[in-house]
């Protein structure tokens, strides 16, 4: 079976990262999603479309993103059900994203990528090489002028 969704909007509130109790890291948000076309009344309605990441992805949104951004997101619609305090049961449908992505024009990105920068200079690694012989003979290519 094939569960894919492709969604893109702008997150309602700043995405708060927490952790369950064995330490993975889950971030709950929503993101509005104005329609393609216009009601009766001329005007766009909007979706607000409930997401939850995981693990990796999870800390990547929360760190990066925030309330009003566009977010580009894929992943896998799932719906589950649970009771309320008062005993109701209840449903949610939410995307369980795999992915995401910047959106908007390179202002709004700006200042993420920015904030990704390290702030002291990282220096490379030194790895040591060792000179190997080759017998030119032995290959089947001609070496050149290396």
């Amino acid at each position: 079976m094939l569960n894919n969704v492709s969604i893109m909007g702008r997150l309602t509130k700043d995405p708060e990262v927490k952790n369950t109790p064995s330490g993975v890291a889950v971030c709950s948000f929503t993101i509005a999603c104005e329609r393609n076309f216009k009601d009766s009344n001329g005007e766009k309605k909007t979706d607000f479309i409930d997401c939850v990441a995981w693990r990796n992805t999870a800390t990547f949104i929360g760190q990066y993103f925030h309330k009003g951004q566009l977010i580009i997101l894929t992943g896998e619609l799932q719906k589950r059900d649970y009771e309320d305090s008062n005993g109701n049961k209840r449903y949610v449908t939410e995307v369980i994203v795999t992915s995401a992505n910047f959106g908007g024009d390179s202002s709004e990105r700006r200042d993420v990528q920015e904030e990704a920068l390290p702030t002291t200079p990282v220096q490379p690694e030194t790895v040591e090489t060792e000179k190997v012989e080759v017998d030119e003979g032995a290959l089947p290519f001609d070496l050149g002028e290396f």
